[in-house]
């Protein structure tokens, strides 16, 4: 059984950072692409970044540059810096991993930045 569990949210006034883990279990970790998902009421579930087990990265434009995602195979976990925060990153933030064409969900992390 696969499980995804997120930590690190949380409020922060605009321009702040934060951290975000999500650490896997169930699953060969380090043959998994991971992702970080977001979605804020109102508004899409949209993707924020994914890193393939090469460790080669993507991003969303509009977080490019501000967001780094990166993991940590012998520990199982997937983070995502989150710096120069915005107030329109609000957002629950959603770990992913797709898996034999299945996607894994964490619980989700609620990030609320302030003006």
């Amino acid at each position: 059984q696969v499980q995804l569990v997120e930590s690190g949210g949380g409020l922060v006034q605009a321009g702040g950072s934060l951290r975000l883990s999500c650490t896997a279990s169930g699953t060969i970790f380090e043959s998994a692409t991971m992702a970080w998902y977001r979605q804020d009421p109102g508004k899409q579930h949209e993707l924020v970044a994914s890193i393939i087990p090469s460790g080669n990265t993507n991003y969303r434009n509009s977080v490019k540059g501000r967001f780094t995602i990166s993991r940590d195979n012998a520990k199982n976990t997937v983070y995502l810096q989150m710096n120069s925060l915005r107030p329109e990153d609000t957002a629950v933030y959603y770990c992913n991993l797709p898996l034999n064409g299945r996607n894994y969900w964490g619980q989700g992390t609620q990030v609320t930045v302030s003006s």
